[in-house]
């Protein structure tokens, strides 16, 4: 692209809840609506397949994994049948800005209480976001308190803002970045298996030693405890947004004891598997 579209939004405040659920196509055939868009947002992030919509600024290929914001006013609409899912939000951005960041040119500078968000991209942990959005409609379904759905919404922009703009980046020499990025890669693809330090190291060609301390360097935390980590997280999202029992997700991630890894997702969440599947039980899944 020539030209990429940044929104910024204001955190003076936090932003309007107004909608928010899961949609899942009904059929291969099913396409989206052509609509106008009223005076809200809408998130969308896409978990299966592929999203094709179409705005005022072109047409777009939503990938599982990455995320479409589509601004007030637009004419919005599918462009191609398609068999996917997503999540999506609608809401009202307290002094909503609009930057068209041409080819070359850096981000504009923004102060504390202002975050920038990409119109298209693709996500490096879409799973957090996710569950941000399962949590939120939870929460919708058991409270549904006003001002508690204004700050989980901004919670979600928050993610986004922090997925799409780490400043650890800019801290990192390219080649270690890149060998993070290949290490992070990796343990993703290797998720569901009993992934260990030693087989990434024999890999990549690397003493573990040292690949465990270039990636703590990047990371900030050690390759193992990241591993750990991003199990459970897939651990969440399978709890939250899946029927599978807790035997099930725990061999789908590479535990070979059940107990083991209850173990292991009480240490890092801070509540057993079925506590967290309890407290994030209310999936809003609609089928137009």
């Amino acid at each position: 692209m020539e030209n990429d579209t940044l929104y910024s939004f204001s955190l003076e405040k936090p932003i309007s809840y107004m909608a928010t659920g899961k949609f899942e196509a009904p059929s291969p055939e099913w396409m989206h609506l052509d609509r106008w868009l009223g005076e809200d947002f809408e998130l969308m992030v896409v978990t299966n397949g592929t999203l094709y919509m179409g705005d005022d600024t072109g047409k777009y290929e939503v990938s599982s994994g990455e995320y479409l914001m589509i601004p007030p006013g637009s004419h919005q609409y599918g462009w191609r049948p398609s068999s996917c899912s997503f999540y999506w939000l609608h809401f009202a951005g307290i002094q909503a800005g609009t930057h068209i960041l041409n080819s070359g040119e850096e981000i504009p500078e923004t102060d504390s209480r202002t975050i920038l968000i990409p119109k298209f991209s693709k996500l490096p942990n879409s799973d957090r976001l996710v569950i941000l959005m399962k949590q939120m409609q939870d929460s919708i379904r058991r409270y549904n308190s006003p001002a508690q759905n204004d700050y989980l919404a901004t919670s979600v922009l928050c993610e986004l803002n922090c997925q799409c703009f780490n400043p650890q980046k800019s801290r990192v020499d390219m080649k270690k970045q890149q060998m993070y990025n290949d290490i992070v890669d990796y343990v993703r693809w290797y998720l569901h298996t009993d992934i260990k330090v030693q087989d990434i190291a024999r890999h990549f060609g690397y003493n573990e030693k040292y690949l465990s301390h270039l990636f703590s360097n990047v990371a900030g935390i050690p390759l193992k405890q990241y591993i750990l980590q991003q199990k459970i997280e897939q651990a969440k999202f399978l709890l939250s947004d899946t029927n599978d029992s807790v035997q099930k997700i725990s061999e789908k991630l590479g535990f070979g004891d059940s107990r083991n890894f209850m173990k292991i997702f009480k240490k890092i969440a801070g509540m057993t598997p079925t506590d967290y599947r309890n407290s994030s039980s209310h999936r809003i899944i609609n089928y137009k």
